[in-house]
């Protein structure tokens, strides 16, 4: 086993596809073959590591999992459950077990014979080497080919599977540079065959010339010589000096980075504590939102709890009024009827007193007139005759008088009435009045109540709709600010930008506030192409102008010009509207064919821009491609200044500058313009979103509204029934209470005047019917009368009657007293009792709603109280917030002062940064020109004495500011310096000179006495003395350049013949990754041909080529093909099985399923599988290890490869 790798041990496989029972396969060995008539079940064994690797079920040539199960192809599944194993045995010797069990319509897995969830069983998988998505460790059969054959864009998924093939890049690259430097040099030496062909047939010209040209060339050697010591020694001097100033500058600028550094750690320490202050702002300003939610929903329960508190107190004392007024009633029907009793004793008392004293006044009577007895008896006997003669009228008048007595009683009984009635009808009349008083005040206490309602109403509909505008216009911002976001987002923009772009833009800014009607912005910011295309052109014409600054007049140019030295601020350019000088267009250029004028594809919304736009593109043409901006710009009677879509630019000089690489990059400030805009745009909603979400808070206004207008509904509620019931209920009743007493007053005063006209009435008669008994009484009584002396017999009976009616009288209106005094305190006492029940009523109503006061109140109490205490909580946190707020504001204000002080340090060193790269810039030159000297030595091949080093070290390429990159530049100086010149031969007098200007002068001299003897050399015709040994030397060169051109076009051909064996190409090379990859393969001795072309043999060995380089890239423990031989020769198959026992010897473990014994034979060990038959067919498996039959060859090659790593 070769060290340092794991390997497949065994497969056991448990009722899986043709495997019936428990089947172990194994132990493998490093290079296995699995063989086996067709249909044998080879196949199967593939399938089930395949399942055991996570393969989906659809690639194991099945529909369903259950399919899998030993007979259920047939439709007799031996079992319910089936499982493959592997067992994996790492370098260490330590081994891991993958386990894949089928149970019904699922599987699951075991990794170490313990379940685990599918991620982690493909995690540990990738942890030794296999990855599930890329099958990097199997080639099924018939995929071979297909591998060869995929489509670009397939190949490309294969790659970005696998990844990381920029490992073979570097292999790649020696070879190309190999096979390019062979072609470079078999065309240097064919052209170096020819130049010494010429030479050699110039020499015979120049034989007799050569050694008087030679003697001039040495003076003028000697001259040059002296010229480039004086210049290399001056030179030398200022390099040091620079060098010196440089290491100085150097030292500052570290110190100033090391503070600005410092300065950086601590405005980012300070942040973070900015980040913390504002978190824990947040969260109280939260916590206030919280109280404020609580105190809404607190503050109206309080409200409608005191509401009806209120209420339930003046409902109470309403009652109480009423009850004080009943009592008040009641004790006056007391005292009335203690009057009325004792005013009925007072009339008893009376009324005994006059019968006693009438009963005396009898007596007396009785004893002072006296009749004789016969007289008495006479006039008793008239007495009987006259009331047998008046019997009749006597009984009418009798029954009149009865009916007088009767009718004055109800006279009198009405008149009590009457009065009790008019004495009911005016405390009626008072209560309408209270009830009318009550009434107005009620409508006017709605009609507020109304009208705050209305007003809350319109206030609420107000709050209501700016909110769900707030809230559809929030919608419509958050929408549009998360598109902005995502473009911003997807062309990869920075937030922040850089702190130079940062200064830059303060700069515009604060030119713009003090010159706002004279600055116009940069010249890129007021103008853009008409089609993104033209970006690149534009850019490359406008160059240094693109951000120029456009300004108004010369003199704000100048004036601010001064404000940037003022501020130490970058360079700047500005374009004066008044001072460009503007040449016209021509306008015959707008009718040439396949170009535009670039003043047409600018286009600007600030007219006098354009005279800026015509001075920096002229009369430039845009065409779109590079053929046709040549073309147009030299091929024409006038050269014109052109300019292709890709930026190559061709100027009328003959100039051709193509696009650099950092064009694009400066392109993208076009691109930029619309990022500001969008951000700027971005910004603005983002301030609108914030003042949308202060009209969000509103809410809680809004339902502190609600709050008050349920609160005013209430009141208003409770009024209007109040009102309702008095109006509906109260003043109804008494309303009708005062109809009725007024209908029965009008009744008493009817039967009153009834009652009069009726005793008027019967008075008339009374007197009648006595006047006719009188008179028949006088008839009777008239002898008798004349006998005693007296008028007539009423005279004697009027002495004694009249006392009796008297005394009758009395008696009478004793009686009548009497019971209307019994009348009216039965009636009293009545009332009286009514009173009491109503009063006792009111105090069980009162002591009700007392209870119901104090169950109120308490309620209210708790209300308030919860209230207070979220109001004390939130003044508390106010307190606090306000205090944190101070907090930040004070932590606000040291993080600017610490970005001030950033910038102060990043401007000082930015200036020190820029000081060293003057310097060091001056220091480039004198390398350069240093460089340069010691070059033009070498070129001329002047003899200068050296100390140290030599002048084969000087590279032959003269240097300039874009000839070589700065790592090349650099090591070419490291390798000068170390060349020292000796100056001995130089005169002192010259290296004495200090003045720029004496050794100017100086030097112009030496110059002037070389160009003197150059002319003189010129001018003579130097013989060439060594002709007949150049010419021999030109022979032999001859010869030489011809075997060497042979060599390097034989090295050529056959670099080339093993680089293009199979190479993969980008579809776009420019942006690769956007297209395919091709991949395609020339066979040794054939010509290109596409992949479809070439023979199947062919295309299984490339794409086994491809198959090996990108396992070799990714390489798994072991590799798993199946039948990849089926379309190979047999000598390609030798070459194909050396080359797997190779790798399986060195690099991983090879299992292969072949037919063929080419291949076979070269294995470690052969796994046979044959097929056997019950029921159905089931495979069984034998195992041959070839290792104990060694190949001779073989043994051969490995003591070959042994002696081979001995001599080494």
């Amino acid at each position: 086993m070769a060290a340092g790798m794991g390997y497949l041990k065994l497969l056991v496989m448990e009722d899986f596809k043709s495997w019936r029972g428990h089947q172990v396969i194994g132990p493998f060995m490093r290079f296995n073959c699995i063989i086996g008539p067709n249909g044998s079940g080879k196949s199967n064994i593939m399938d089930a590591v395949s399942f055991v690797m996570c393969e989906k079920i659809s690639n194991l040539r099945v529909k369903s999992v259950r399919e899998l199960i030993h007979g259920a192809h047939v439709g007799k599944p031996v079992s319910s459950t089936a499982s493959v194993k592997i067992v994996y045995c790492e370098e260490d010797g330590e081994e891991k077990t993958f386990s894949r069990v089928i149970r019904g319509c699922c599987s699951e897995f075991f990794f170490n014979d313990k379940s685990v969830s599918r991620s982690t069983y493909v995690a540990e998988l990738e942890k030794v080497g296999i990855l599930v998505k890329a099958r990097n460790c199997l080639i099924f059969q018939g995929t071979v080919e297909s591998i060869a054959m995929k489509k670009p864009k397939e190949r490309t998924q294969l790659f970005e599977q696998i990844s990381n093939s920029w490992e073979y890049a570097e292999d790649y690259e020696r070879k190309k540079k190999k096979m390019q430097q062979a072609e470079e040099d078999a065309q240097f030496n064919y052209n170096k065959k020819k130049s010494v062909a010429a030479e050699r047939k110039q020499a015979k010209i120049e034989k007799e010339e050569a050694e008087h040209y030679q003697m001039l060339l040495k003076e003028l050697d000697e001259e040059r010589i002296q010229l480039q010591l004086f210049r290399l020694y001056h030179n030398e001097k200022n390099i040091d000096f620079l060098k010196k100033s440089l290491d100085e500058k150097n030292m500052e600028a570290s110190i100033k980075k090391e503070t600005l550094s410092t300065a950086e750690v601590a405005f980012r320490d300070k942040k973070k504590v900015l980040g913390v202050l504002n978190r824990d702002q947040q969260h109280m300003e939260r916590e206030m939102k919280t109280l404020e939610a609580s105190l809404i929903q607190q503050r109206p329960l309080y409200i409608k709890a005191k509401e009806n508190t209120s209420y339930q107190i003046k409902k109470v004392e309403m009652s109480k009024k009423s009850l004080r007024d009943k009592e008040k009633s009641c004790d006056k029907e007391k005292q009335s009827i203690k009057e009325l009793e004792r005013e009925l004793n007072d009339i008893e008392k009376a009324w005994r007193a006059f019968e006693k004293k009438t009963e005396e006044e009898i007596l007396q009577r009785a004893a002072r007139i006296e009749l004789e007895e016969s007289q008495l008896e006479r006039y008793k006997e008239l007495k009987e005759i006259a009331r047998k003669k008046v019997a009749t009228l006597t009984q009418q008048l009798e029954k009149l008088r009865w009916e007088e007595k009767a009718d004055q009683e109800r006279l009198n009984l009405n008149r009590r009435k009457k009065k009790e009635v008019e004495e009911n009808i005016k405390q009626i009349m008072e209560q309408i009045e209270e009830h009318k008083k009550r009434i107005e005040k009620l409508e006017e206490y709605a009609k507020i109540c109304t009208e705050s309602l209305t007003e809350k109403k319109q206030q609420v509909e107000v709050l209501t709709k700016e909110i769900e505008s707030s809230k559809i216009r929030m919608a419509e911002v958050n929408e549009e600010l998360n598109k902005i976001v995502g473009e911003l987002q997807n062309a990869k923009i920075d937030y922040h930008e850089g702190r130079r772009q940062q200064m830059k833009a303060e700069i515009l800014e604060s030119l713009k506030r003090l010159y706002p009607d004279s600055v116009f912005g940069r010249l890129l910011d007021l103008c853009h192409p008409i089609h993104k295309k033209y970006q690149l052109a534009v850019t490359k014409v406008f160059s240094k102008y693109m951000t120029a600054i456009v300004v108004a007049t010369e003199k704000t140019a100048r004036d601010c010009i001064r404000f940037l030295k003022q501020e130490r601020a970058e360079p700047e350019t500005f374009l004066a509207l008044d001072y460009l000088d503007v040449k016209p267009i021509n306008e015959k250029l707008r009718e040439i064919k396949g170009a535009k004028m670039l003043v047409d594809i600018v286009q600007t919304p600030f007219a006098p821009l354009k005279k800026v736009i015509q001075f920096v593109s002229g009369n430039g043409l845009v065409c779109e491609t590079v053929k046709e901006a040549k073309q147009i710009a030299f091929d024409g009677p006038v050269r014109l200044k052109t300019v292709a879509l890709d930026g190559t630019l061709f100027l009328k000089s003959g100039v051709i500058s193509g696009g650099s690489s950092d064009l694009r990059f400066k392109a993208r400030c076009w691109d930029d313009k619309e990022m500001n805009k969008m951000k700027e745009r971005r910004d603005s909603l983002i301030n609108e979103l914030k003042d949308l979400m202060k009209v969000k808070r509103k809410e809680t206004d809004l339902k502190q509204l609600h709050a008050q207008c349920h609160g005013i509904q209430t009141r208003l509620k409770y009024s209007q029934s109040e009102l309702e019931l008095i109006k509906k209920k109260h003043l109804a009743n008494l309303y009708t209470e005062k109809s009725k007493l007024e209908s029965e007053l009008v009744n008493i005063e009817s039967q009153y005047d009834m009652l009069n006209e009726g005793v008027a009435q019967r008075k008339g008669k009374i007197e009648e019917f006595q006047k006719k008994i009188n008179e028949a009484e006088d008839a009777v009584f008239k002898e008798f009368c004349e006998e005693i002396g007296i008028e007539n017999i009423r005279v004697y009976e009027q002495e004694h009657v009249r006392q009796q009616e008297e005394i009758d009288k009395r008696r009478l209106e004793f009686e009548n007293q009497k019971t209307r005094l019994n009348i009216q305190l039965e009636y009293n006492r009545d009332h009286l009792q009514k009173l009491t029940n109503a009063v006792s009523k009111l105090r069980e109503t009162i002591h009700k709603d007392e209870a119901e006061i104090t169950g109120l109140q308490k309620e209210e109490e708790k209300l308030l109280k919860n209230v207070n205490e979220i109001v004390e909580e939130q003044q508390h946190l106010k307190d606090r917030l306000s205090a944190h707020k101070s907090e930040v504001i004070k932590t606000q204000n040291e993080v600017e002062e610490f970005r001030k002080t950033l910038l102060t340090l990043n401007r000082e060193a930015t200036k020190l940064q820029k000081e060293a790269t003057a310097i060091e810039t001056s220091l480039e030159e004198k390398r350069l020109r240093r460089h340069n000297m010691l070059l033009e030595c070498k070129v001329q091949d002047l003899k200068i004495k050296l100390l140290s080093g030599s002048l084969d070290d000087i590279s032959e390429v003269e240097l300039g500011t874009e000839t070589e990159g700065t790592q090349t530049t650099s090591g070419i100086y490291e390798r000068e310096e170390a060349i020292q010149i000796d100056y001995s031969s130089l005169a002192e007098d010259l290296k004495d000179l200090e003045s720029d200007k004496d050794i100017e002068d100086h030097l112009s001299q030496m110059q002037q006495e070389i160009k003197s003897k150059e002319s003189t050399l010129m001018k003579t015709a130097a013989p060439n003395l060594r002709a007949v040994e150049k010419l021999q030397i030109a022979r032999d060169k001859f010869q030489e350049s011809i075997d060497a051109f042979e060599t390097s076009r034989k090295e050529a051909r056959t670099c080339k013949q093993e680089f293009e064996q199979a190479f993969l190409s980008p579809e776009n090379p420019e942006e690769p990754y956007l297209e395919g990859i091709g991949f395609n393969c020339v066979a040794p001795g054939k010509r290109f041909m596409p992949m479809d072309c070439l023979s199947g043999g062919e295309k299984s060995v490339a794409a086994l080529a491809l198959v090996f380089a990108i396992h070799s890239f990714r390489p798994a423990p072991f590799f798993i093909l199946d039948e990849i031989d089926a379309a190979l020769d047999n000598t390609n198959i030798d070459k194909v099985s050396s080359f797997i026992r190779e790798q399986a010897h060195e690099q991983f473990q090879m299992i292969v399923i072949s037919l063929k014994e080419e291949f076979y034979s070269k294995a470690d060990a052969l796994i046979g599988v044959c097929p056997e038959r019950d029921d159905f067919m089931f495979s069984r498996v034998l195992t041959l290890d070839l290792t104990e039959y060694p190949d001779m060859e073989d043994q051969e090659r490995t003591e070959q490869h042994k002696r081979s790593s001995v001599s080494e």
